[in-house]
């Protein structure tokens, strides 16, 4: 798959935008956060 068609979210922390990850396969529906330092701040700020 070409990096271009990948799905793509915003973090809810930072408001950046990510790109779908092999290892989110499974999960990519509940997955929020573009890093582990935005999961561990959860929503206080970026």
């Amino acid at each position: 798959m070409k990096k271009g068609l990948l799905p793509s979210k915003v973090c809810v922390v930072c408001g950046r935008p990510f790109n779908w990850r092999k290892r989110w396969a499974r999960c990519w529906e509940e997955v929020k956060y573009c890093s582990q330092r935005c999961r561990r701040s959860g929503g206080r700020g970026g």
